[in-house]
């Protein structure tokens, strides 16, 4: 039996297995959480590809996310980060890493964690959307909008409406998998 995907995913082994595997599943883990954050940054104005093909040199190369590690980032890191060819090597996309990393930390010393500050965004279940297409799926939302201010209003940075939708695509807080998605009916059973 053939499964159907939702059509971002196929043509790319690892854009499928992550389709498969990660997008779209409720996401509660810390660690877990900021990558997909510092990920969906470095995505903006790029393609998803790119980020999935250099994920684990980025991983590697910010000390396999350790928030605390992270935040701690002075000069000599940041330029070697802009040397490492085998990321995306952006200055302002670097900086605003260690940035959200601190911001992230206050979050989880106020919150108690981020996933409690996230989750409480959808009173902690996800929103079960049901797009047949692709071009139904919006690129931001009002919730959105209102998580992006608020994620801004705390310190992070390139967190705007369409990164923090990709955010909360990615972490679970929405199923936007097709409903002609094995996917979507899988995701919709674990509420």
């Amino acid at each position: 039996m053939i499964l159907e995907r939702c059509p971002w995913c196929l043509g790319d082994i690892k854009n499928q297995y992550y389709h498969d595997s990660e997008w779209g599943n409720p996401n509660f883990d810390e660690n877990s959480l900021f990558e997909f954050l510092i990920l969906e940054t470095f995505q903006t104005g790029l393609s998803w590809r790119i980020i999935i093909n250099k994920r684990e040199f980025i991983k590697k190369s910010f000390s396999n996310f350790n928030i605390k590690k992270i935040a701690k980032y002075d000069i000599i890191q940041i330029n070697n980060l802009l040397k490492n060819k085998n990321i995306i090597r952006n200055k302002l996309k670097i900086e605003s890493t260690i940035l959200n990393a601190q911001a992230f930390i206050k979050i989880q010393q106020k919150e108690k964690s981020f996933s409690n500050y996230i989750w409480k965004f959808v009173n902690g279940v996800p929103i079960q959307n049901n797009f047949k297409t692709q071009k139904e799926i919006p690129k931001q939302t009002k919730l959105s909008m209102i998580i992006s201010k608020d994620l801004k209003k705390r310190g992070f940075k390139f967190v705007g409406p369409i990164v923090t939708y990709s955010f909360m695509q990615a972490i679970g807080l929405v199923n936007d998998h097709l409903i002609s998605c094995f996917r979507h009916t899988e995701l919709v059973k674990k509420i």
